[in-house]
């Protein structure tokens, strides 16, 4: 293995996903923060952002921005990308990234069902999604109509639309860790009979239709990524796809509607995915797509236990990532993507280089809420 500063050299060589080229294969991870007023993003989120490209990450996934729709968000102090204010806000953001000499992406994210009664900025919409099921959470909820399919699709595209506009190098779905477009992927929160549900390839017909509908309205390289989850907030042992078999059937869809690469969120993502293979999530989807992959899961955390680290940030110490360089090596993806770890130390990208030796920079538990 060729290393360099204790991690493989690999990483910190460029890499292309459609038209965005990064400078290396580190990603910071999306992490809700919940600190924007109103659906905009506050003031510090600028330096927020770049301070960890200057800390040595190529690539920036932002906190999920919920898309316009009234039932997409559950709190009001998440980001949105509406409106010329919230546009011009992010637009901040792009650019002191852009700046240090990073590339961003935003993550356009709709909670569906995973909501909390009454939740603002629309306490008086009902909480949508494929069916009416999702654990105890308690709020009015319906299944969606054909209607409902349009608008939600019609809300993403139009996210995407404003994120290519404002200058964002591409756009992360969030299909993953229960939300909406997970929902209508998981048997357990989809029961319906129509097209959109039965087998995982129908189950995978409305993410699917989201997806072709921006890839018409974005530019033609415009990279589009796909995040993905076995684990949900409401079932951490979830496992909608049981099988390569069941994954593949899953995917295929979402390739063939443009997806340019994939984000596997595991909880640990040195686990093996399937039995009879070393492969994680992450290296099953490049396996089965060939198309680019982040990995992400307690990367750069020292044994911490996965809801201890998203609760109270326990555990959050950079290692020696040599599973992370061992497993880039061999193939499993393409890129990395870090979180509390970064908010541990922004700097910590550029001391696995070796390009300096900063101290630390003291956890702040009010830098993270919750992992998007």
């Amino acid at each position: 293995m060729s290393e360099l500063g204790g991690v493989a050299s690999g990483l910190f060589g460029p890499y292309s996903i459609g038209s965005m080229t990064v400078r290396n294969r580190f990603v910071m991870a999306p992490m809700t923060r919940e600190f924007s007023q109103c659906g905009v993003v506050s003031d510090a989120a600028p330096e927020y952002y770049a301070r960890r490209v200057r800390g040595g990450v190529g690539l920036v996934v932002t906190e999920g921005i919920v898309v316009d729709h009234p039932a997409a968000a559950a709190s009001s102090r998440v980001p949105q990308l509406h409106d010329e204010h919230t546009r011009s806000a992010w637009g901040d953001v792009v650019d002191a990234v852009h700046a240090a000499g990073g590339a961003i992406i935003a993550q356009l994210w709709h909670v569906g069902l995973d909501r909390a009664a009454r939740a603002a900025p629309h306490p008086d919409a009902p909480s949508l999604g494929p069916g009416t099921w999702f654990g105890e959470t308690r709020h009015d909820r319906r299944a969606m109509t054909a209607a409902d399919i349009d608008d939600v699709i019609d809300s993403f595209a139009r996210a995407a639309q404003a994120a290519e506009q404002v200058g964002f190098d591409g756009v992360e779905l969030h299909g993953g860790h229960g939300y909406l477009l997970d929902q209508f992927l998981w048997e357990k929160t989809n029961t319906r009979t129509d097209a959109y549900g039965g087998d995982p390839c129908n189950r995978s017909r409305f993410p699917a239709e989201v997806v072709s509908e921006i890839r018409h309205r974005v530019s033609r390289e415009y990279p589009i990524v796909f995040r993905l989850s076995q684990w949900k907030s409401i079932d951490l042992g979830a496992r909608p796809y049981p099988t390569p078999a069941v994954l593949d059937a899953a995917l295929g869809p979402l390739v063939d509607a443009g997806v340019d690469g994939f984000h596997a969120s595991t909880r640990r993502f040195w686990t093996p995915e399937f039995e009879g293979s070393d492969l994680g999530l992450a290296g099953w989807i490049k396996k089965l797509t060939d198309a680019p992959t982040i990995t992400v899961g307690s990367v750069g955390l020292d044994g911490a236990d996965f809801v201890d680290a998203i609760v109270s940030g326990a555990g959050a110490q950079p290692d020696s990532l040599t599973r992370v360089s061992r497993m880039f090596e061999r193939g499993h993806f393409d890129l990395v993507a870090i979180g509390r770890a970064l908010i541990s130390d922004s700097d910590l990208v550029e001391k696995l280089r070796g390009a300096h030796d900063a101290p630390r920079i003291p956890f702040d538990a009010r830098d993270l809420l919750t992992l998007t």
